[in-house]
């Protein structure tokens, strides 16, 4: 198998083992993720690929509970949602967060009839916070994880007890594994390597004699996990990362020493047309007159956003904190970069050179900006010329609306002026079109 991004793989020695009959050993594993589009998730996959689920098994795992620990002992439920290839509960944008579930997965026949059960587990954040969370009540298996300077310090709980002696075995992105044995009182020290993400399991068989789905069986095997990705905080900023981030940057047409510019204004919002003029001086500061009251709020607003974009800047930004927030490279829409800072919980995404995502968390909704389309000016800096931007309820995953942005651009003198723009909204109302037009510019004296 090719190497690729490998988020948390689960049950590689179970899977293996239940379907030693089949063509290909498939994999179960739930992932954590970061700010991305739509916002911060918890992913449940069954695949052979530990980058992609497999669309024939989601019907099966449909059935996972999971539940969200951000406060210790206070347990929430997570709404699941199937997708194509996997399961989906979406997470609040940040903060430290323990997601566990169970998925009975049915009763299977090998050497003897057993009901397998899954209770995955992933952990995200900061490790005091994470120290401090609870143990599942009802769990019959968990692992649970005390984080410190030396590693993580490992427990299997069988109904809520140490288990002396059990068995983990650690996966990393590259599907190495390493076997730990914990001690007499249940526990064991492990430290990773390499930073990376990780996956811990364990398994318990409990001779029981039940049925399920109309099926007997002998026994119930219980698999737990835990997933990770080490360390769990970094502070320290990745300087490919920035590297790649301020290079897009500097590939972005800007308005150097703009003597600021007049336009004629007209176009349409909501259905009522418009006409006025247009004034950004050279400080950036817009001023639009407007015949049309109704939409001049609007118009100011986008308007206002082509502005603060073209802007360049003067240099005192400090330098992002920026970092790669996985290891694929082939995603369809570029290397994901997280950033540290700001009033936003924000990631980006790099291809071809320049911008082609940007995700952010705008207090209750999450919002993704996609480029469909860029054009180069003639200094070869690029320009928006189309693009998608969606958004989310923060809290539900659930789509609020969607805008196409059209942006057409005129040279006057030494500076790409805008000339028109045009967004179409779908939303659960319906669709509606705004457009603004600006024509007859002028560049103010100097």
């Amino acid at each position: 198998m090719r190497r690729h991004a490998i988020s948390y793989v689960l049950f590689v020695g179970l899977i293996a083992a239940i379907h030693a009959n089949t063509a290909s050993a498939h994999f179960l594993f739930l992932r954590i993720g970061t700010h991305a589009e739509a916002g911060r998730s918890a992913e449940v996959y069954f695949s052979e690929y530990a980058h992609a689920g497999d669309a024939r098994f989601v019907e099966k795992i449909k059935p996972t509970k999971l539940d969200i620990q951000e406060t210790p002992g206070k347990f929430q439920p997570l709404v699941v949602k199937a997708g194509t290839d996997r399961l989906r509960a979406f997470l609040p944008s940040s903060g430290s967060v323990s997601v566990g579930g169970e998925l009975v997965y049915g009763v299977l026949k090998r050497d003897v009839s057993f009901l397998l059960r899954y209770h995955p587990k992933g952990v995200a954040g900061n490790p005091e916070k994470l120290n401090a969370m609870s143990p599942r009540k009802g769990a019959p298996l968990e692992i649970v994880a005390s984080w410190s300077e030396k590693g993580v310090t490992l427990t299997a709980l069988r109904d809520g007890k140490p288990v002396p002696g059990a068995l983990f075995t650690t996966v990393d992105s590259d599907l190495v594994n390493e076997e730990l044995k914990a001690d007499k009182s249940g526990h064991v020290t492990w430290k990773p390597d390499a930073a990376g993400q990780y996956c811990i399991y364990t398994r318990a068989t409990t001779k029981q004699r039940g049925e399920h789905g109309g099926k007997s069986y002998t026994e119930i095997r219980d698999f737990a996990t835990l997933c990770f990705r080490w360390p769990l905080v970094r502070s320290s900023a990745d300087e490919k990362a920035v590297a790649l981030f301020e290079a897009a940057i500097a590939k972005r047409a800007v308005w150097k020493n703009l003597p600021g510019f007049t336009a004629d204004v007209s176009g349409s919002v909501d259905g009522r047309g418009f006409e006025g003029t247009a004034r950004v001086d050279a400080e950036g500061d817009l001023t639009v007159e407007s015949d049309e009251e109704a939409g001049t709020e609007w118009v100011e607003d986008q308007l206002g956003s082509i502005v603060l974009h073209r802007q360049a800047s003067d240099g005192s930004r400090p330098k992002p904190v920026l970092r790669f927030a996985d290891d694929d490279l082939d995603h369809p829409l570029g290397r994901l970069l997280i950033f540290d800072g700001g009033r936003f919980a924000s990631s980006y995404r790099v291809r071809d050179g320049h911008l082609s995502v940007v995700n952010r968390n705008i207090g209750p909704m999450n919002m993704t900006i996609t480029v469909l389309d860029n054009k180069k000016n003639a200094e070869g800096k690029f320009l928006p010329h189309s693009y998608v931007v969606q958004y989310w309820d923060a809290k539900t995953g659930r789509l609020l609306r969607t805008e196409t942005v059209q942006v057409r651009w005129r040279r006057v003198g030494d500076f790409d002026l805008p000339t028109e723009q045009t967004v179409t909204t779908a939303s659960e109302s319906g669709l509606t079109v705004r457009t603004i037009r600006l024509a007859n510019h002028k560049l103010l004296s100097k």
